[in-house]
């Protein structure tokens, strides 16, 4: 159980009509007009975003349109206002890129200065864009359940709205498209992960009406995995489509979280947010991580400094491929950079931002993945201007800025998604190194950090290091003494450091402390049950609080199978094929819940039943090897229970064709 910190473009308003300056003769310009050179440039720099419908204030698709907004075009394109692009040329090679050449913005200035003329010939055709989904029909539409009412004035305002999935099986994603409502009050979005409803915990009475704050801290789960995607919207985002060997895992009891910033328009506002996923039948086969530079704690700007900068740097122990940038300060930001310095001293540019504007952040990916290898060091730098002359500045006069998630206070991050090279044939995940790496980085500059104590006790225990992992964990209690996730997450160490007693009686401590919290019950009725025979008693306790947890939760599939366990092992089989037959119908496709049902069937005298059940096991699980082949003796044994020895036999004989050295389906063929 880790906790990870997990984590948009405006146009000005029209300006007053201008007359140009100076004005050009048709014979100067008789090559620039709208159907010539002006219209491809439009529709290939503008149109995503200034359509009918789309997050721009007006329309440019057609010759008309672009005429009337000539002057502002020509001023916010001289400007570079516009297209909405901070990376400078030559720092990185980015996808998508929105910048206009020099040779294009010099046609713009042409054109405009000579009348904004349509000429003659064939005009190539205006894009066409859907007011819906961009990909068509989704296999799935999240919808906030209470829509957000954002006031006319005051600051802008940082919420998390959190959209439960209502998914009963493992999904891969695909595709993704966010449609946030009315993009005048939507600056963007960011999409959250939350694997254990860990947000929906810590705000049980109010996280329908959403949950304020810029940045937030949930749970990965159980498994430590730092898989990782850029799930994001800004005003010319379309649908986010991943590589195909990239889909992103959704599995029931999956939490969306989706990060608003929202800007106040002057008048009250409601804004209803709406995700379409779109799923793939292939899962992932390479699986991409987030990495993030900052220095969040050396934040401390006095007022009136123009040049504060935050520096931080990573080492990477293994080779990696850098897929995407997001670089984030707020409203002081000036100049963000960041390069990387190969073993050989080689410099690579990743990203430069000359001149920030938090109104034009965006993640940016990269046309190819850039490959460097272990041993680089990443490096950022970021610099400040607290004065009054930064136009953004949010206080007036400036005041000293620390960190924090409040859009007046500052950031320094800098994430990477990188995808490491592939591990050696029984190497260790090359993911855990990178994230080792990482949380010491942040241990270095903040030896108390309690994330980065987190993450490095779960990749403790996830190595199997639980004594150290045990130490992390107390280091954390001392802080947070009444953290029911620290208490877990320690319980669990000290369970698999062999003390399952004194695990227990943390478990104990901590549903004391939040009756609530479910991994707490969930731990300590499975040690419960695995210490069943030592322990008898206990069973009861089990019992309980499975009971309550499947209650409040009927679609969590493994607290189902556990208390059918508990059922069982109590002999009460009739509600063990309940519980058992609720898991079945939230993992259809999972053959276990049949392998448990034939089982209890079988037990219970039900003959046809068991075999029923373990014949759709055979048929979900068909691979080769051993599990197959004990799947095919269980099923011999169920046909000569019923005396149906033919079909036993070739069930007997097709296990051992799957692992001849399997003495139950010899022995059992022996004596039939």
């Amino acid at each position: 159980m880790n906790a990870r910190l997990l984590l948009a473009l405006l146009l000005a308003a029209p300006l007053a009509a201008q007359q140009p300056a100076t004005t050009l003769t048709p014979r100067e310009h008789d090559l620039i007009t709208w159907r010539g050179q002006i219209a491809p440039i439009v529709y290939k720099n503008c149109t995503a975003c200034h359509h009918t419908g789309g997050s721009a204030p007006f329309d440019l698709t057609t010759y008309a349109q672009a005429k009337r907004w000539a002057p502002q075009m020509l001023d916010v394109t001289q400007s570079r206002y516009m297209p909405p692009w901070l990376p400078a040329p030559g720092h990185g090679n980015f996808a998508d890129n929105r910048r206009m050449s020099d040779a294009e913005v010099a046609a713009i200035k042409q054109w405009v200065l000579a009348g904004s003329p349509e000429g003659s010939g064939h005009a190539p055709a205006a894009p066409v864009y859907s007011s819906e989904w961009t990909l068509g029909p989704p296999d799935l539409v999240l919808t906030m359940s209470t829509p957000l009412h954002v006031p006319a004035s005051g600051q802008d305002l940082y919420m998390n709205v959190i959209l439960p999935t209502g998914i009963t099986q493992r999904r891969w994603v695909r595709a993704m498209e966010i449609k946030p409502g009315d993009t005048n009050v939507v600056h963007h979005a960011n999409l959250i992960l939350d694997r254990t409803e860990s947000l929906r915990r810590q705000h049980p009475a109010t996280w329908q009406q959403g949950i304020p704050g810029m940045d937030i801290m949930v749970d990965s789960g159980d498994d430590f995995d730092p898989d990782s995607h850029f799930l994001f919207w800004k005003p010319d985002s379309t649908a986010l489509v991943e590589p195909p060997t990239m889909p992103w895992r959704l599995d029931p009891g999956d939490d969306l979280v989706l990060n608003l910033h929202l800007k106040p328009t002057g008048k009250p506002e409601t804004v209803r947010a709406r995700i379409a996923l779109y799923f793939t039948d292939k899962p992932a086969t390479q699986h991409p991580m987030l990495l993030q530079l900052e220095d969040d704690a050396d934040l401390n700007i006095p007022p009136n400094d123009p040049d504060f900068v935050v520096q931080d740097y990573l080492k990477l122990p293994v080779a990696v491929s850098v897929l995407g940038i997001y670089p984030h300060a707020h409203y002081l930001g000036k100049r963000l950079e960041g390069w990387a310095e190969l073993p050989d001293g080689t410099r690579r540019d990743l990203i430069l931002i000359p001149s920030w504007d938090i109104d034009r952040q965006s993640v940016y990916r990269l046309a190819a993945p850039l490959h460097l290898p272990a041993g680089t060091v990443l490096h950022m730098r970021y610099t400040y201007d607290n004065t009054a002359a930064n136009i953004h500045n949010p206080n007036s006069p400036p005041i000293r800025v620390k960190a924090g998630n409040r859009s007046v206070d500052e950031m320094a991050h800098l994430w990477l998604q990188v995808l490491p090279d592939p591990p050696a044939e029984g190497q260790p995940d090359p993911r855990l190194a990178l994230e080792r790496a990482w949380m010491e980085n942040r241990l270095r500059k903040s030896p108390d950090d309690a994330i980065a104590l987190y993450n490095m006790a779960a990749l403790e225990t996830a190595e199997g290091n639980n004594t150290q992992a045990k130490v992390l964990y107390r280091r954390l209690l001392a802080q947070r003494p009444d953290d029911v996730r620290t208490m877990t997450s320690l319980a669990a160490a000290t369970a698999a450091a062999g003390d399952w007693q004194s695990a227990q009686q943390q478990l104990r401590t901590a549903i004391a402390q939040d009756p609530t919290y479910t991994d707490a019950s969930f731990d300590l009725a499975a040690l419960d049950l695995q210490h069943a025979e030592t322990q008898p008693n206990k069973l009861a306790e089990a019992e309980h609080l499975l009971t309550t947890i499947t209650t409040a939760h009927p679609a969590d599939a493994q607290s189902q199978r556990l208390l059918a366990l508990t059922y069982a092992t109590e002999g009460l089989l009739a509600k063990a094929v309940d519980h058992l037959q609720a898991w079945q119908k939230l993992a259809p496709m999972d053959p276990e819940p049949h392998r448990a049902l034939a089982q209890v069937y079988a037990q219970m005298g039900q003959q046809p039943d068991a075999i029923r059940e373990q014949k759709a096991a055979v048929a979900l699980d068909p691979a080769t090897g051993q599990q197959a082949a004990s799947d095919w003796s269980d099923l011999g044994v169920m046909e000569a229970e019923l005396g149906n020895r033919t079909a036993a036999k070739l069930d007997f004989q097709r296990a051992l064709q799957l692992d001849p050295t399997l003495e139950a389906a010899r022995n059992n063929l022996s004596k039939l």
